[in-house]
């Protein structure tokens, strides 16, 4: 999951996303994320942030499961 941040008219919340729900990202010019149940948020992220997020979080989690799998020798 990744922490985005919800652009709303008064006050900015962080939230969680499952990024593996996220269908598209659109800009107009904020940034939409529309997710699979056609829920949408609009975030203060760019569309390059959230990709980097993604990216870093992936990478954590294929370096846990590298971990796991070289002390797990069975």
């Amino acid at each position: 999951m990744i922490v985005l941040t919800r652009v709303g008219k008064e006050k900015k919340e962080k939230f969680l996303v499952n990024h593996n729900q996220i269908q598209h990202i659109e800009f107009i010019p904020e940034t939409k994320v529309v997710m699979m149940n056609r829920e949408f948020y609009i975030v203060a992220e760019t569309g390059d942030e959230i990709i980097q997020k993604i990216a870093d979080y992936t990478a954590k989690v294929m370096d846990i499961h590298r971990q796991v799998t070289l002390v797990d020798k069975r």
